[in-house]
């Protein structure tokens, strides 16, 4: 890895404006009233999201509710990558595409993710990574990968850490619905990107979004 990051390209103050309102729309007719009524929703913390210029928001990751909640929550789209065989499909690729989704190849996950992430943010997207990559049944991160830490210092942008709560209990195994459960939101204080793209950098902001991450986790609700 190189010493320093390559200073960032001009970017886009904001997504683009159908984006947006596709956004508001998902949220508001589906999303929020979902999370509040259904999921008792709490949300804490959602006054510290930069609204405007680039931004890596990390999280845990437990469900596969889980991208469509913490969009919802810091109050402004947030771009997550997805398989490519999705963006095949007519109809689907042009919407996800504006609700922001980017494609991954199979089998260099690394690579395609890394220049989709970074052209999403010099778009003016916030962009979503889940640290530990998968889901995890007891929502901690165990084994947080160096991704989203690689792309802030590329792109020089701030990493939001998000803690999802209780959305582990949402599909208990062997069920097939959704369950009523209780959810919290917890946004943190954005952290500064690495000022460089060393390992032991992207190590140690890396250490600092997975702490900040557990001590809102263990809030509770």
């Amino acid at each position: 890895m190189s010493a320093s990051p390559a200073a960032p390209p001009r970017t886009r103050s904001r997504e683009p404006v159908v984006s947006l309102m596709l956004y508001h729309l998902f949220k508001w007719s589906i999303v929020s009233p979902m999370l509040h009524g259904y999921f008792r929703g709490r949300i804490y913390g959602a006054e510290q999201v930069p609204q405007r210029g680039p931004l890596v928001v990390v999280a845990n990751h437990a469900s596969d509710f889980d991208p469509p909640i913490l969009s919802n929550c810091v109050r402004r789209p947030v771009s997550f990558m997805a398989k490519e065989e999705l963006f095949r499909v007519p109809v689907l690729s042009q919407a996800i595409r504006l609700y922001g989704a980017y494609p991954v190849k199979r089998g260099s996950p690394d690579r395609s993710a890394l220049r989709a992430a970074l052209t999403q943010l010099e778009d003016g997207w916030a962009v979503g990574i889940f640290l530990q990559g998968t889901r995890t049944p007891d929502a901690r991160i165990s084994d947080p990968k160096l991704g989203a830490a690689l792309i802030a210092a590329k792109a020089q942008a701030p990493l939001l850490p998000v803690s999802l709560w209780g959305t582990q209990a949402i599909i208990p195994k062997g069920s097939k619905w959704p369950r009523p459960v209780p959810v919290t939101i917890r946004i943190g204080s954005p952290i500064p990107a690495p000022l460089s793209t060393q390992r032991e950098e992207l190590d140690a902001v890396t250490r600092q979004c997975v702490a900040a991450i557990h001590n809102l986790h263990d809030l509770g609700r």
